[in-house]
């Protein structure tokens, strides 16, 4: 008898094994096909683009989700963006030029009370001309972590979601890499009642969970029961950075500034990050696994909100978004570093930076008088300086203060 049972339980554990190895295998499939040469990038108003988003409509029609956009799972918009040609003399003209772009949007209606939205944009840069930083090839950018490794978590969501206690509005956003177009259109031109909203979750950027772990929150801070939630639904071991503002350069920005609840999932920024070498064999595909199970968890732990909705705050709004400066170091700085100083993650070759003897995990503490505690801080005292400036900048390197003499 003991060993039928112990068969029996061997017989399910592998049963289980195997569902976890499907689902991986089309979070692998959706991010392969997303971020192939053929979509050239999935810029927005491009061919690439309406591969992208036929493939996402395909697959919310095979998950049986209902069509929301304005025409039929499609929200399309345009949007007026400045470009620059140049005359015979070398003389720069600017003229405006109509950017077409599509939204695709579906619904799973159980009836409930409150609607929970999870998005996540699927465009990227193209051939990233304009927004690469490896703007010298002209080269397909694929963008298998920013963003299709968003989309994959997405739709494995809608796969997996089984809590009938909230209607779920799926949107996968174009524009995003352009300014926050598409997620700035919805929430101007819903498709739903925004008022039967309980919470926005943002994925941006989610397929390179490293090996301790290591997931960042941003936004916390616009519900006060986040923080419970998120530390409630935390069996998975990850570890956690969290940041309350609900800015940011990301889509959950257009949803908290209708003073809706917005959070936004992040594995951090790396090497790949907007250049031609973000491809889909980077990708930690458990790990986009993972993150939606853990994500599943918290919606389903905030049960006693289905009626109400999560409870919104203002948060202390510092942010890039809303600051101005004419000068930068030339760093890609660490986004799940949480200490004090902002940690540089990567000095980009030939900027100002490099050539002051900045190097790679450096910590800015000091910007001339100015205290560095954060990102925000170091954003702030970037708008103090002007180019041809030169100040001393103080890092810590190897726990030692260094002191660099830096010239905009």
């Amino acid at each position: 008898m003991k060993n039928l049972i112990l068969i029996y339980f061997i017989l399910i554990s592998s049963a289980f094994s195997q569902n976890d190895r499907q689902f991986i295998k089309q979070i692998k499939n959706d991010v392969k096909f997303l971020s192939s040469d053929k979509l050239e990038g999935r810029k927005s108003g491009t061919i690439g683009e309406k591969k992208a988003y036929s493939y996402i409509i395909k697959r919310f029609k095979d998950l049986g989700l209902l069509p929301k956009g304005e025409d039929n799972y499609k929200q399309a918009f345009s949007v007026s963006k400045n470009k620059i040609k140049y005359s015979d003399l070398n003389t720069p003209i600017f003229f405006d030029s109509l950017v077409y772009a599509t939204n695709v949007i579906a619904y799973k209606d159980n009836s409930a009370l409150k609607t929970i939205v999870i998005g996540a944009h699927y465009d990227h840069i193209g051939y990233g001309v304009e927004s690469s930083l490896t703007p010298d090839l002209n080269i397909v950018h694929n963008g298998a972590d920013d963003n299709a490794s968003g989309v994959a978590l997405l739709l494995y969501l809608a796969e997996i979601i089984n809590n009938k206690n909230y209607n779920y509005l799926y949107i996968a956003f174009s524009g995003e890499e352009e300014g926050l177009w598409g997620s700035s259109y919805f929430t101007k031109n819903p498709t739903i009642d925004l008022n039967t909203v309980s919470c926005m979750i943002n994925l941006d950027m989610v397929g390179r969970l490293d090996k301790k772990s290591t997931l960042a929150i941003n936004g916390t801070g616009t519900s006060k029961e986040w923080d419970s939630l998120i530390d409630k639904s935390n069996t998975y071991s990850f570890d956690l950075v969290k940041s309350e503002s609900g800015l940011g350069a990301s889509d959950h920005t257009s949803f908290y500034l209708l003073d809706i609840p917005s959070i936004h999932f992040f594995t951090g920024q790396h090497d790949d990050y907007h250049k031609y070498t973000d491809d889909f064999d980077k990708i930690n595909y458990k790990g986009i696994k993972m993150i939606a199970d853990f994500i599943n968890s918290i919606i389903n732990n905030s049960n006693s909100f289905s009626k109400t909705g999560l409870t919104f705050q203002k948060t202390n709004d510092k942010s890039n978004t809303h600051m101005s400066f004419s000068v930068t170091l030339g760093v890609m700085p660490d986004y799940l570093y949480d200490e004090k100083g902002m940690k540089i993650d990567k000095v980009r070759e030939g900027k100002v930076a490099d050539k002051s003897g900045i190097l790679d995990g450096d910590i800015v503490i000091k910007m001339d008088t100015i205290i560095i505690e954060d990102m925000m801080s170091y954003m702030e005292a970037l708008g103090q300086f002007k180019k041809g400036d030169t100040i001393v900048v103080k890092v810590l390197r190897n726990k030692k203060e260094i002191e660099l003499k830096v010239t905009f």
